[in-house]
């Protein structure tokens, strides 16, 4: 028995949640007196995996699987679970690893729990807490499957240090056909995706159009952060899709989440709501995003905005 971890990459290095789920493959293994295994697809290098705890590193490398294909991914996962007689198999809550953990439970007839917060709280019976209701509360659930597929939200464990004597084994997974053919897109590089982001600076109709989001690019940049915005926005076309956060977008799950002019709708809120902290800049003190904020500031955001970046500038230039 062992756990076995997916550790996603793009490009060759593993993304941030990647390094969160094999600390917490860890901890589950610890609780199981197992150990974990990493699994790592058309990954340049995979030592840095032994740093959080990864004691074996199955490495897989195929050009079939340069481009994400959830059943391919799917297969090759489960194919290791199988090889490493993993009973335990943890993924990420990114939008792939969405895709990839059901498909993965229906090919180990496993029981599938995604947006888990926590190790489990018990082993027997395996019980972990998730977050449901669009982030509004917590359930915590029994997966009483003898194989079990976890989901782990992101930033909800954190990157815990574990440095192990790890090993890293070539697997010469089966590469099966899909009838979904995935097609490379370029990406633009150099700039802070919302997936990624530490901090995300968002805004919405407030704005009153496109020409004054120079400050709130100015605000991401000093701040390391991304961009994002409200669904008028881009439905208007202010702003592109690929920035639209909420329930019908993309969920944000950053240490720092700001809201700018956005009055705070129910579809927005629960796309956000993974968020740590949340500051509101908005005119309208009645704004249903106050009630959901960790602060709040009630002003024109044409005054706020700027004197915020002028003194962020100057904090980090003393």
């Amino acid at each position: 028995m062992s756990v076995l971890v997916f550790a996603d990459s793009s490009e060759g290095k593993f993304k941030k949640t990647a390094l969160e789920v094999v600390s917490y493959g860890k901890k589950v293994a610890e609780q199981l007196g197992t150990n974990v295994v990493a699994l790592t697809i058309n990954a340049s290098d995979s030592s840095e995996l032994y740093t959080y705890g990864a004691e074996k590193v199955v490495s897989v490398s195929n050009d079939a699987l340069k481009t994400f294909n959830a059943k391919q991914y799917a297969a090759v996962v489960t194919e290791v679970a199988k090889a490493q007689n993993a009973t335990v198999i943890v993924v990420d809550s990114s939008i792939d690893g969405l895709y990839v953990a059901p498909i993965i439970a229906v090919n180990l007839d496993a029981g599938c729990v995604s947006n888990v917060v926590d190790v489990p709280s018990s082993t027997s019976p395996f019980t972990v807490k998730r977050k449901t209701f669009s982030n509004k509360a917590f359930s915590n659930t029994i997966i009483s499957t003898e194989h079990k597929v976890i989901g782990v939200a992101k930033n909800s464990y954190g990157v815990h240090e574990n440095v192990v004597a790890g090993s890293t084994e070539a697997f010469d997974a089966t590469v099966v056909d899909s009838a979904v053919k995935s097609e490379k897109i370029e990406r633009i590089t150099g700039k802070v995706t919302i997936a990624d982001a530490e901090i995300v600076v968002s805004a919405g109709r407030g704005l009153k159009g496109p020409e004054n989001w120079g400050m709130v690019e100015e605000l991401a940049e000093v701040l390391g952060a991304a961009t994002a915005c409200s669904k008028p926005v881009s439905d208007l076309g202010w702003r592109p899709h690929s920035e639209h956060v909420g329930q019908t977008g993309k969920p944000v799950a950053s240490n720092l989440y700001i809201a700018i002019g956005i009055s705070g709708a129910i579809q927005h809120l629960a796309g956000i709501n993974a968020s740590k902290v949340k500051v509101v800049i908005n005119t309208d003190p009645e704004a249903p995003f106050f009630k959901a904020a960790d602060y709040g500031i009630v002003g024109d955001a044409f005054e706020v905005v700027p004197k915020l970046i002028e003194k962020l500038k100057a904090f980090k230039a003393s």
